[in-house]
């Protein structure tokens, strides 16, 4: 397996995922994770907090497949509050490196009105090739 990363001189510089990803092997695809605990319960707190749980969900299902954070290739954020997401962008990137490290997929952030659980405020989905 391997994974490119690409972000051509000619677009503007990305910050917090990469333009393009090339990659060789299993595609795996992640269905949508919300910040549920394994008690079925969005756990309590903001949009940083629901961030790392859906995240973390998210890659417990990739190592469960057998893949590892590195190959992710493609994320989306489902995103209730676009302006509150932004205000906390550090914080997100923190977690992100923390979780994933240092290379990002590519990614979006889409505003959506609400999610599956109502209680949710982020949603995260993503593919990953192994």
């Amino acid at each position: 397996m391997s994974v490119e990363r690409v972000n051509p001189a000619s677009l503007s510089r990305p910050s917090g995922f990469s333009h393009a990803t090339v990659a060789e092997g299993r595609l795996v695809s992640l269905a949508g994770q919300t910040a549920l605990d394994g008690a079925g319960r969005i756990v309590a707190g903001g949009v940083v907090d629901q961030f790392e749980q859906a995240l973390a969900n998210l890659l417990e299902a990739l190592r469960a497949a057998g893949g590892r954070p590195d190959q992710l290739i493609s994320l989306t954020v489902y995103i209730v509050d676009m302006d509150d997401y932004r205000a906390h962008a550090s914080e997100l990137s923190q977690v992100w490196r923390r979780l994933v490290g240092a290379d990002y997929p590519a990614m979006a952030g889409v505003g959506v009105a609400r999610l599956w659980d109502a209680e949710a405020v982020v949603e995260v989905q993503g593919q990953a090739v192994i």
